[in-house]
């Protein structure tokens, strides 16, 4: 047989920076591509962690973010483990509760758990063989030009790869996109809104949903509200949006419990009397921030995807979903044009910047039609 006069085509290396749902996602797409995948993530394993830091609004996974995962056969797996919310159910301040459905019938959002969502995705890309997770790495340094990233871990020995393409999935405080805040004519912009967010619980009664589990409930109060979402032990996960100046008027258990009495009373022998005031007072409320940049690239050795790229306030429930469809959109590109990045990349960032922008116009709109 002649000999081939062809060199064999060594794997292109994808580093994903971020290993939260949507690097965890793409690290899968990429996979499933055949590129030698390698995700970085400063925390550790989540999967391991006792307590899994930092906290989340719950989230609510609709008809975008479902393709993205059943592109990789993770839908019917992740459906099965959320709840159906067919409508919102708007509480009154006298306590009358009102269905307001969102769309035809039959049709819903999922409520997921971000925890056991991003397990299962972390899981999901370790299957592949082409893929390596490597936890407690923190990017201190990387090179548009050249791929090369350095990483410290936490007993500060270092470590140096080269990728041919660099995925910044790191979250709103991209350490991939401070880079491209070096660079001209990067466009970028970031605004912290007036009101910021707590989480409390609302347990289950007799092992059972204390209210109507297939709902989102809401309870709109003029510049405030409070949502609160089914979780599949039973319990809600409520969050309470506020300006920070009014979280910060309330400094006693006392001063808690007269503010829900005025506002939320048909919540409080829900939550409980001392949860409300032990909780309230746990962490203090977490700010939120928009995010919109543009361009998505450096040439063709970097992107960015998800909050990274796009921070949106929670008054849309389209972030993970948009995260998501990040990835998806990529891949269809990758496919277009045969996995070449000097014109995937171009392409990706003409495509998707108009879109991302829209949905974060769309969140801060709600916010402001919602709380102000």
């Amino acid at each position: 047989m002649e000999e081939s006069t062809d060199r064999p085509t060594k794997k292109k290396v994808v580093a994903v920076v971020g290993g939260g749902l949507v690097g965890a996602l793409n690290a899968c797409f990429f996979a499933k591509r055949g590129f030698d995948v390698k995700v970085f993530e400063t925390r550790e394993d989540i999967r391991q962690a006792k307590i899994v830091k930092g906290r989340s609004i719950n989230l609510a996974l609709s008809h975008r973010g479902r393709q993205a995962l059943n592109h990789v056969g993770m839908e019917d797996k992740i459906v099965s483990q959320g709840i159906p919310m067919h409508a919102r159910m708007i509480h009154s301040l006298s306590g009358k509760q009102s269905p307001i459905p969102y769309g035809k019938k039959g049709q819903y959002i999922l409520s997921v758990d971000r925890s056991n969502l991003n397990k299962e995705l972390l899981t999901a890309a370790e299957t592949y063989p082409n893929t390596k997770l490597n936890f407690d790495h923190k990017l201190q340094d990387w090179r548009a030009e050249t791929g090369l990233m350095t990483f410290v871990r936490s007993d500060g020995s270092e470590e140096q790869i080269k990728a041919d393409l660099i995925v910044g999935c790191d979250g709103a405080f991209s350490a991939i996109r401070k880079q491209f805040l070096r660079r001209s004519r990067f466009n970028y912009s970031q605004t912290y809104i007036p009101h910021g967010y707590m989480e409390l619980t609302i347990p289950p009664i007799n092992g059972e949903f204390s209210m109507k589990p297939n709902y989102l409930h809401i309870w709109p109060r003029n510049t405030f509200m409070m949502i609160a979402l089914p979780n599949t032990d039973k319990t809600f996960t409520c969050t309470l949006f506020m300006p920070f100046d009014e979280f910060e008027k309330i400094t006693t258990g006392d001063e808690v419990i007269e503010f829900f009495q005025k506002y939320f009373p048909d919540t409080i022998p829900l939550i409980g009397v001392d949860a409300l005031k032990r909780d309230y007072f746990h962490l203090p409320a977490q700010a939120m921030v928009s995010v919109k940049c543009s361009p998505y690239h450096i040439g063709d050795t970097c992107v960015l995807m998800g909050d990274a790229a796009h921070a949106v306030v929670p008054f849309y429930g389209q972030g993970m979903n948009a995260g998501f469809e990040d990835c998806i959109v990529f891949d269809e590109i990758l496919d277009q044009f045969n996995d070449d990045f000097s014109v995937v990349l171009p392409e990706y960032t003409r495509v998707r910047v108009p879109d991302d922008h829209a949905i974060a116009d769309l969140a801060m709109y709600n916010y402001v039609e919602k709380t102000c």
